[in-house]
């Protein structure tokens, strides 16, 4: 169910610069390390239930308010995940090469395993506009040797892909956006966000990006626009939004790689809706991979790093879809 009242306000403040009286970090407040709980990827608060999923080790992981932690889903092979405006749980299953989406009576339904016959790389993250269609990205880092997604010269595609119903997949970028990751559509349905992030190729795209978006889900690639560029260093991974249209990306490393230079440091990078930096929470183990709002009050952000789980407060929610109401 829509939260409508907070997407009226983010409608009015989402092109609105920070002031310098605007704090976002409450004084004084610092990462907490709530354990090394397997939170690889995609920290997603459940907001009737009261507790954070995450993907990692294979499996959805479950951290609770009294800081134990177990097994939500096993052997789910996913990487990005969220829940969709009935509350359902929608999942790339980057392993499986699919997106499904959990049932209220347990069961799973595929969404997406195929476009035009071919498999897909390895669905990364996803968001979801006002309509309930589900856009998604399909990167491949590592091993090519099962990649099926070729243009019509032959050359491989990874990209962004629209659901508009199970099993109804169109693809909305080939190769505008080199290596997509994150990914999101802001309140509005006007705009899509796209991390493109190569990190396994030295000078490679490392930046976020931001299209137009038509209102039959097609992208304006005319009006694309750089965000953030984070040069020779680890790019975006996953990001997220507060309720006053500030971008809170995990991206850069601590310690240099052969691809990656640690020029950025690893962290969160909260950036204004227009690409200016104006915070940084440093965490101090890589890979800092995703991030996720949550709490009571959603004015608590989860960060996922090389396996281990952060927390830290802010001052203005944070924007999701499905707010449990």
């Amino acid at each position: 169910m829509f939260y409508t009242k907070q997407l009226i306000l983010l409608g009015v403040v989402y092109a609105s610069a920070l002031t310098a009286a605007d704090s976002l970090i409450p004084p004084g407040a610092k990462p907490t390390n709530l354990g090394r709980v397997g939170a690889g990827e995609s920290p997603l608060w459940h907001p009737k239930g009261g507790y954070l999923l995450f993907s990692g080790g294979g499996n959805i992981g479950r951290w609770n308010l009294d800081g134990t932690s177990g097994v939500f889903r096993q052997s789910a092979g996913t990487n990005g995940i969220l829940f969709d405006l009935q509350g359902r749980l929608i999942a790339c299953e980057s392993r499986n090469r699919r997106i499904t989406r959990t049932e209220s009576d347990g069961s799973i339904t595929v969404l997406a395993d195929n476009y035009g016959g071919k498999k897909f790389n390895s669905p990364n993250d996803l968001t979801i506009d006002s309509k309930g269609r589900i856009y998604f990205t399909d990167p491949r880092y590592g091993s090519r040797d099962t990649v099926e997604m070729l243009d019509e010269k032959g050359r491989q595609v990874e990209g962004v892909y629209r659901i508009d119903a199970p099993g109804k997949v169109a693809r909305i970028t080939t190769h505008e956006v080199d290596r997509p990751n994150g990914i999101l559509i802001p309140p509005g349905d006007k705009y899509l966000y796209v991390a493109d992030n190569n990190n396994n190729n030295v000078g490679a795209p490392r930046k976020l990006l931001r299209f137009n978006l038509r209102s039959d889900g097609t992208v304006d690639f005319k009006s694309q626009k750089l965000i953030y560029d984070w040069k020779g260093g680890r790019g975006v991974d996953g990001f997220e939004m507060d309720q006053k249209g500030r971008l809170y990306c995990a991206a850069g490393r601590t310690e240099a790689n052969q691809y990656e230079t640690a020029d950025a440091k690893g962290g969160v990078y909260i950036l204004s809706p227009e690409g200016k930096l104006l915070e940084f929470i440093p965490i101090p183990v890589d890979e800092v991979t995703n991030v996720g709002f949550g709490g009571p009050d959603w004015k608590t952000l989860f960060v996922s790093a090389g396996g281990t789980l952060w927390s830290i407060p802010v001052t203005t929610p944070g924007w999701v879809r499905y707010m449990g109401k």
